[in-house]
C-alpha cells in the first residue's frame, strides 16, 4: 500500500501526522534541554513518522518485519533511555492506526496486545526515585491508572478506525456499483438504439416489399386496363367501359393499400388515445374498406404501458392485414382481455387457413413474434386449410409497471 492508497482517507493520515508532531513537541518542550541525545529523540520519531510514506500490503512476512521495525524505533529507545515514556503513549497509538491498514483483524489484537504488553513494561520496570518512600504506592496507583486508560484509548482506537474504514469500503464499493450500473445503463441505451434501428429498417424493408408486391402489381393492372380501353374506344365501347371501371377498381385498392402503408409508417398511432379507442378506430376503419364483418370483446381492468399498448395495437393491424390479404375471411372475431397475471390477445378469422410449417418466412407473421417475445410473452398459432386460423398472444402482466 503506498502514500496515494493511504491518503486515500485523509482523517487517518492527519490524525497520524498530528500524533507525530505532539509526540515530537512533548520530547523537546516538556522541558528543553538541548543535547545530542534529544536530537536523536527527534531523529527516532521521524523516522517512524517517513514510514508512513510506504505501507506493505502483500507479503505477510513483509508486513511482520515491517511492524516490528516500528517497534523497535519506539521501544529501544526507550529501553535505553533515550526516549522517554511520555511519547511512547501516542506512537502505539500511531502504530496501532497502520496496524488497522495492514492487518486482519487478528493481526490488528495481536499488535494491540504487544503494544499494551511494551507499554506496561516500560512503566512497571521504570525505577521509581522519590524522596518520601511513603509516595511510592501513589506513583505505582499513577502508573496502574496510565495503563489502564492506555488500553481503553487502544481498544477505542482500534474500533473506531475500523468503523471508519468499513464505512469508507462500503462507500467505494457503491461507488463502483454505481458505476458498473451506469456503464450497464449505457451499454443498455446503445443496444435499444441499435435495435430500434434494426427493427425501423425491418419494418421499412417489409413496407417497401408490400409496396413493391401489392400496390406496385395494382397500378400495373390498372395501366393494362386504362390501355385496354383506350385501343377499345371506338371499335368495342363495351370492352372499353368494362376495361375503364376494372382500372378504377384497381385505383381503388391502390388507394386502400396507400392508406395502410401510411397508417403503418406512424411513429406512434396511440399518441393521446387510449387503446381500446385506438382499436376501436382501427377495426371501423377495416370494416368500412373490406366488408368483412368483425365480432370483438374488449375488457382491460388497468392502463397499460405505452410499449405493451403499441405491441398489442400492431398485432391486431398486422393480423387485419394479412386476413385481408391472404385469409378471403367473412368473419373475424377479436377478444383482448386481462387474465389472471397475464394478457389474453385471441384474433380468429373463418378464411381459407394455411399450413403454417409452409408459412414462415413472412415479415408479418415474424414481426408480431418478435413482438411478442420482447415482452416475454408466448406466441400461438393454429391453422388449417379451409378451416381458418386462429392467433393467441399471451403477455405476463407481472413485469409490467402500470400507469397512474
Amino acid at each position: 500500500m503506498n502514500l496515494s492508497s493511504y491518503s486515500s482517507f485523509r482523517l487517518l493520515l492527519q490524525l497520524e501526522w498530528l500524533l507525530i508532531a505532539t509526540a515530537i513537541l512533548m520530547e523537546t518542550l516538556l522541558p528543553f534541554h538541548w543535547s545530542w541525545l534529544l536530537l536523536i529523540q527527534i531523529m527516532t520519531i521521524l523516522s517512524l513518522g517517513v514510514m508512513s510514506l510506504w505501507l506493505p500490503s502483500t507479503s505477510l512476512k513483509k508486513k511482520v518485519f515491517y511492524t516490528f521495525l516500528e517497534f523497535g524505533l519506539i521501544m529501544l529507545p526507550a529501553t535505553q533511555g533515550i526516549l522517554a515514556t511520555r511519547p511512547v503513549f501516542l506512537l502505539c497509538l500511531v502504530l496501532l492506526m497502520r496496524s488497522c491498514l495492514i492487518f486482519k483483524r487478528a493481526g490488528q489484537i495481536v499488535v494491540l496486545v504487544l503494544s499494551l504488553l511494551s507499554y506496561s513494561a516500560l512503566l512497571l520496570t521504570k525505577p521509581i526515585e522519590l524522596a518520601k518512600p511513603q509516595l511510592a504506592e501513589i506513583v505505582w496507583d499513577s502508573r496502574i491508572s496510565n495503563i489502564l486508560l492506555f488500553s481503553l484509548t487502544l481498544i477505542f482506537a482500534l474500533l473506531l478506525i475500523n468503523a471508519l474504514l468499513s464505512e469508507r469500503q462500503s462507500r467505494e464499493k457503491l461507488e463502483k456499483v454505481y458505476q458498473e450500473l451506469e456503464m450497464t445503463h449505457q451499454q443498455l441505451h446503445q443496444y435499444a438504439l441499435r435495435i430500434e434501428d434494426q427493427a425501423t429498417l425491418q419494418e421499412r424493408n417489409r413496407i417497401a416489399r408490400e409496396i413493391h408486391d401489392g400496390l406496385g402489381h395494382t397500378l400495373t393492372a390498372q395501366t393494362i386496363q386504362i390501355n385496354n380501353a383506350l385501343i377499345f374506344w371506338h371499335a368495342k365501347s363495351e370492352q372499353s367501359l368494362a376495361s375503364l371501371k376494372q382500372a378504377k377498381q384497381l385505383g381503388a385498392e391502390a388507394l386502400l393499400e396507400v392508406r395502410k402503408s401510411v397508417s403503418v409508417l406512424r411513429s406512434n398511432p396511440l399518441q393521446g388515445k387510449l387503446l381500446e379507442s385506438a382499436i376501436d378506430k382501427l377495426l371501423q376503419d377495416f370494416k368500412q374498406n373490406t366488408g368483412i364483418e368483425l365480432s370483438t370483446n374488449i375488457y382491460l381492468q388497468q392502463s397499460l404501458p405505452s410499449d405493451v399498448n403499441t405491441t398489442l395495437y400492431r398485432i391486431i393491424q398486422e393480423s387485419l392485414t394479412n386476413i385481408y390479404k391472404h385469409a378471403q375471411a367473412k368473419m373475424v372475431n377479436i377478444e383482448l382481455s386481462q387474465q389472471l397475471g397475464s394478457i389474453r390477445l385471441m384474433i380468429e378469422d373463418n378464411g381459407k387457413g394455411f399450413d403454417p410449417t409452409q408459412n414462415t418466412t413472412g415479415f408479418g407473421l415474424q414481426g408480431m413474434k418478435e413482438r411478442t417475445s420482447a415482452l416475454c410473452g408466448q406466441f400461438m398459432l393454429d391453422s388449417q386449410l379451409e378451416k381458418g386460423c386462429r392467433l393467441v398472444i399471451s403477455l405476463p402482466i407481472t413485469n409490467f409497471n402500470y400507469a397512474e
